[in-house]
């Protein structure tokens, strides 16, 4: 879980993604048993599995054994987390798009700086298993790499004040290999508004667009997880190549802020982007989403209560909890919103978003990244036909991922480096 500071059951933290050819073992026996399974199987041995979003570089930074020591961190033993190389190959993990998240609170030190440690982090990782990872750069690196048997690693850069305002910046975060960028994260910047803070925009500002723009030439992604509605629309407004949703659900099921409104998601074909569907338990049930509301009133009820007797205060909520233990988010609860996206925007436009290790609880079915396959059947059990669920692993982010390279090669044609500033577009515009 990453260390920042938010209420029990806000927002999930934000990330990218990679592969290894193994020879294929025996099915194993509920395989054998569930031929939903064997489906779901089959379909993701020939199409690479793309998930949009989990923070393992976070993970690894904040691991209280040894911090940012990716050696310690041993993938290919025992994890605290939820991603192990011999969870990779069993849930058949095709490429990944690892975030390289870090706190808002990140601007107080030098944002850039952190984030280049944490784009570090994911590069070590990439490099100390070059037998399970290779990074890609673009559509056919990931189709080769997963070909060779290797998870495709991406970069995923969750939170625009990374760049600290600098189109420079984002730049030379594309040259290191970053695939897509979150507009914000649990803030509002000072060209985008978030969905979990105080708007002061009305969506993106003047600078916010050209960010879009730039993006846009450089054929990095534009990823809309945790931006308002608003500023969803604007981006979706500029924005000439298709968009991502990296890691979120559909608002119409679940009433949190960070889910996609589903006027939202008729928008998505005119634009040919994808809503990655995530697992985060309070994004994809609404009775965990309604607990949380509920705990967060009880604490600050005791809290009231207790002052600062913290004993107290902690013995009182542990016995309030168990007497009202949470509801779980499940499976089906997933296959739901990945149905509903799919049902409004269309089956070219979903895809997956699990945030794993970014997350300090899952659904009831998806425990770590070995679980992947059963989601896979859930939707096989439903009546998904073959060919859509290839689309949902990862062909439809295939054809995001093509388009995005093929607007900006004509934009890079047509236009240089952007040398604007937020000082002359955001001043020329209030």
């Amino acid at each position: 879980m990453k260390s920042v500071v938010r209420p029990l059951f806000a927002a999930a933290l934000p990330v990218v993604t990679l592969l290894t050819v193994v020879l294929p073992a025996p099915a194993p026996l509920a395989a054998q048993q569930d031929p939903n399974l064997v489906r779901a199987l089959r379909v993701l041995e020939k199409t690479p599995l793309i998930d949009g979003h989990n923070d393992l570089p976070w993970a690894i930074r904040e691991n209280e054994a040894a911090p940012r020591d990716v050696t310690a961190y041993d993938l290919r033993g025992e994890v605290p987390g939820h991603t192990s190389i011999a969870w990779i190959r069993q849930g058949h993990l095709g490429a990944q798009f690892w975030s390289v998240y870090i706190p808002f609170s990140a601007t107080e030190v030098g944002a850039t700086r952190t984030q280049l440690e944490q784009i570090d982090i994911a590069l070590q990782v990439f490099d100390r298993y070059p037998d399970v990872f290779q990074q890609a750069f673009d559509a056919s690196d990931v189709e080769r790499i997963f070909g060779a048997g290797r998870v495709a690693s991406m970069m995923g850069v969750e939170g625009g004040h990374a760049i600290e305002n600098s189109l420079g910046v984002l730049r030379a975060f594309y040259a290191m290999g970053v695939r897509y960028m979150t507009l914000t994260h649990g803030s509002t910047t000072d060209w985008a508004d978030s969905a979990t803070d105080e708007p002061r925009h009305g969506g993106l500002t003047e600078f916010g667009k050209e960010v879009v723009r730039e993006m846009n030439r450089l054929g990095m992604l534009v990823d809309l997880s945790h931006v308002s509605p608003e500023t969803m629309n604007d981006a979706l407004d500029v924005s000439e190549a298709p968009v991502i949703f990296s890691h979120s659900s559909a608002r119409a099921l679940t009433h949190h802020v960070r889910n996609v409104p589903d006027q939202v998601l008729r928008r998505l074909p005119d634009n040919g982007g994808v809503v990655m569907v995530t697992f985060v338990p309070s994004f994809v049930s609404e009775k965990v989403r309604l607990y949380g509301e509920e705990v967060q009133a009880k604490e600050k009820e005791m809290r009231q209560r207790f002052g600062d007797d913290e004993v107290a205060f902690r013995r009182a909520m542990a016995a309030w909890q168990l007497e009202h233990p949470s509801p779980k988010a499940t499976v089906a609860d997933v296959a739901d919103h990945i149905e509903h996206v799919a049902e409004i925007a269309g089956i070219d436009h979903v895809g997956i978003g699990s945030d794993f290790d970014g997350i300090t609880s899952t659904p009831v079915g998806l425990e770590n990244v070995s679980t992947f396959p059963t989601l896979f059947a859930e939707l096989a059990r439903r009546g998904w036909s073959d060919e859509d669920l290839a689309k949902l692993a990862g062909e439809n982010v295939l054809r995001v991922m093509r388009r995005a390279e093929a607007v900006a090669r004509r934009l890079r044609r047509e236009r240089p480096p952007s040398t604007a500033t937020i000082e002359e577009l955001d001043r020329k515009a209030s």
